[in-house]
């Protein structure tokens, strides 16, 4: 291996890499429906109190 070519192009091919990785992922998520709903509001709710 030629070190130049890493010397010039490495800096590039690693940041293509990383953008079509996460075009790719990206794209995944949100056709197979992945919902993001990070915010507990809504989801969590107090359970009743029983009296014995």
């Amino acid at each position: 291996m030629d070190t130049d070519f890493h010397d010039k192009y490495g800096s590039t091919v690693l940041t293509s890499r990383v953008t079509l990785c996460v075009a790719t992922w990206t794209c995944t998520a949100t056709r197979i429906g992945i919902e993001w709903n990070l915010s507990p509001v809504g989801r969590i709710t107090s359970k009743e109190w029983r009296d014995q």
